[in-house]
Order: C-alpha cells, then structure tokens, then sequence
C-alpha cells in the first residue's frame, strides 16, 4: 500500500474498483469532501492517476493495488484497516466484471467464472471481514445496482450482477436494526468504457458525467 499523508486524522472510506468509472469519480469526490480514500483496485496506472486528482486537490488517499477476488488479499487488507484505523466510516463496493455480451447458450466458461468470481465471490469474502469495521465505525455500505438480469446477451454480467444485490439486500435486511447500514442505489447510464463495450455506437451526449453522478450518489449518503 502507498500512503500519502497520514490516514488516521480523517474519516476512512474505502472503495473497491476506484480505478476508472464511477468507483473513480466516488473516491475523488470523497477526498473532496474530507474523507482519507483507501483506494482499491487491480490497476496502478489508473489507481495513480486517482491519486494525482485528490493530491491536487489537497485530498489525501491510500492506494492498495489488490484483487478483490484475492481472499488473501482482501483478508490482508481487512486487516490492515483493523490495525492502522480500527474501524470502517464508509465502503463503497463498485468493483466489477463487465463480461461480453453473449446468448446464454455461448458463454464462455471463463468469462462466467470470471463474473462469478469478481461480482458475486468478492462481495461474498468481503462482507463479512469489512461489517465488524463498519459496525465499530457506525459506517455504511454501499452497492450500486444495475437491473439487466434477465435481458438478452446480458446473462454472465446481469446474472452474476443481480446475484450481487440479492446478497447486499440480504445484509441490508439483516443490519437494519443493528448496522451497519447498507445502501443500494441505481446509478443513471453514464458515459462509462464500460458501457461503452455493451453498446458500442451509442450517443453518448444524453448520458450523466461520472463525476455529477457520484456527487448525487453522495449526497445520499
């Protein structure tokens, strides 16, 4: 992990695939707002680059290069957070496998694997490490829904994703008496690489910016 100022004089929030796309625009909007930003992701350059906004904008951050389909990493990291800050203020969970679109009776074993293991496995390892930290933080947890389950071509990433949500709302059901809170919003189609790949030759003029969408994610915060 890279440190840039001390991390324990700030509120913590950590987010999960903040590399590019909304997980992006959230951890620089957090910055913005006076949280220290563990930044979690598998790529460096874009992690960097995320690291150059929030230093430019007097933010501070911690970039955690990781697989969160690691579970020794993210157990590591988990404990790491236990060690350094004690508790957990917010966990925003955008980490995502944009598998390609395919019919159902063509999806590649690997691409359904993949899916499996980034929108389902992770949520389901870091739940339970990450609501102890989030308990003693009074915290929140928030996920990001996408309802494309059950649409055509969409079968390894609406699948997987709707897998996702059903466990957050299970949590979400679980905690609402005893925290921590678990927010599910739905973000608005934004102008993302991602979408992009689903549908190549869109107009993109109509979509929100990333970074007007995680301020209006924020504010329900």
């Amino acid at each position: 992990m890279t440190v840039a100022t001390d991390p324990t004089s700030k509120p913590l929030a950590l987010v999960t695939g903040a590399s590019r796309g909304l997980g992006f625009a959230l951890a620089a909007a957090l910055s913005e707002a006076g949280w220290h930003v563990l930044a979690v992701a598998r790529t460096s350059g874009g992690l960097e680059e995320l690291d150059d906004r929030i230093q430019a904008a007097g933010g501070s951050a911690t970039l955690a290069p990781m697989d969160v389909t690691d579970d020794k990493a993210m157990a590591h990291l988990a404990a790491s957070i236990a060690h350094r800050w004690g508790k957990l203020g917010l966990w925003a969970h955008t980490a995502i496998h944009a598998a390609p679109l395919s019919p159902a009776g063509h999806i590649a074993a690997k691409d359904m694997d993949k899916s499996i293991a980034c929108n389902l496995g992770a949520s389901a390892t870091l739940i339970p490490l990450l609501e102890p930290l989030l308990r003693a933080g009074d915290g929140t947890a928030l996920f990001l829904d996408d309802p494309r389950g059950g649409e055509k071509f969409f079968g390894a990433y609406g699948a997987t994703k709707a897998a996702q949500i059903a466990l957050a709302r299970s949590w979400q059901a679980e905690t609402a008496r005893i925290g921590p809170r678990v927010l599910i919003e739905t973000p608005r189609p934004m102008a993302t690489a991602t979408r992009a790949r689903f549908f190549p030759g869109e107009d993109r003029a109509g979509l929100a910016d990333i970074h007007d969408e995680a301020a209006r994610l924020l504010a329900a915060l």
